[in-house]
């Protein structure tokens, strides 16, 4: 299996995000990456390749112009502040008040953002622009005939939707991906988030699509992070009504009641009949995540890996989530190696 990386996630490294009260270091580190990298290489899944530059284009297939105009800049406009610190908002347009674009930096950055845990640093652009172009190498990569490829993109995208970055996401790598898919001849895609947290943004990007079939299985929202997306009742609007599925779990489920909701989803995509599957590869289901509350072990991964090999598509895998940093080259690896030993 193929596997597209850049070293240019390394340009990302927020210095801290808000969570549970305080400001605390980043969860979401470039030494995740590395260890998925280093697993890649000892494992030997296959040959690791640098992604090729297809420009704005395909981002934009997903991404609001104004959305991507502000954020390639910000990092130049906060630097004009001669503060000394990443840039995150503190000010949100809640409920109460107007839906207006402003014109300042923080009125926008707030627009932009729907938490506070997507720093934006001096290289954060470059960063997420570099992943977006991984997974769209890896696309290619399907593209032309192989059966699977991995893009180990960082930072992930999962949560970001056309015009809104948070929970780490400023991109949405899989969406991208998917939606270049299309643009290329494919009538049908499924898109299957096995990360902890429910892929919000991938699931508000093709809501009212049909042609996009999204699958989530996840920390159920009523306590979990991002809260206000991922309940079972949303299957989708208008023509997309019937092409969303969300499998909200409690906390503590392990591999029992978490494959099983596996089985849901693979039965819906199967039904679907996709012509090619991204897979949103999160690993923050495993039992020591910092941040998470399943209790899936090692070898599930590989069980995880074999199943999605048995639904006989075209799989991309895209890298999301996992911070038991430790363990999520093993994790993910294992996924991927479930999968090449099904084929």
């Amino acid at each position: 299996m193929l596997t597209i990386y850049s070293d240019d996630h390394h340009l990302h490294h927020g210095r801290c995000e808000l969570m549970d009260g305080q400001l605390m270091p980043c969860f979401e580190m470039p030494s995740r990456a590395d260890h998925v990298l280093e697993r890649v290489k000892a494992r030997a899944l296959g040959p690791v390749e640098a992604p090729h530059d297809f420009g704005l284009g395909p981002i934009q297939r997903i991404h609001s112009p104004a959305y991507l105009e502000f954020f390639k800049g910000a990092w130049d406009r906060w630097a004009e502040f001669e503060r000394d610190g990443d840039l995150l908002p503190f000010t949100w347009p809640a409920r109460t008040l107007r839906t207006v674009i402003p014109t300042s930096l923080h009125g926008q950055l707030g627009y932009y953002s729907f938490d506070g845990g997507a720093p934006i640093t001096a290289g954060t652009w470059q960063a997420a622009y570099s992943a977006a172009q991984v997974a769209l190498t890896a696309q290619a990569e399907i593209q032309r005939g192989a059966r699977s490829a991995f893009a180990l993109c960082r930072p992930p995208g999962h949560h970001a939707a056309s015009d809104l970055m948070g929970g780490y996401c400023y991109l949405n790598n899989a969406a991208i991906a998917a939606q270049a898919f299309l643009d290329q001849g494919h009538k049908q895609v499924a898109i299957l988030d096995v990360d902890y947290h429910h892929g919000n943004g991938t699931q508000s990007i093709f809501y009212e699509r049909s042609d996009v079939l999204f699958a989530s299985i996840h920390g159920h929202p009523e306590a979990e992070f991002p809260f206000f997306l991922g309940y079972a009742d949303e299957y989708g609007e208008g023509a997309g009504d019937g092409f969303n599925f969300n499998y909200p779990l409690p906390a503590g489920s392990g591999w029992d009641t978490w494959s099983a909701a596996l089985e849901q989803a693979c039965g819906e995509i199967q039904g679907y009949d996709a012509d090619v599957i991204v897979v949103s590869l999160g690993v923050d289901t495993f039992k020591d995540d910092p941040i998470s509350q399943f209790k899936l072990d090692s070898p599930d991964y590989l069980a995880m890996g074999k199943r999605i090999a048995a639904l006989g598509k075209p799989t991309l895998f895209v890298m999301e989530g996992g911070y038991a940093v430790a363990e999520i080259g093993i994790n993910a690896v294992n996924v991927l190696e479930g999968f090449q030993s099904a084929q």
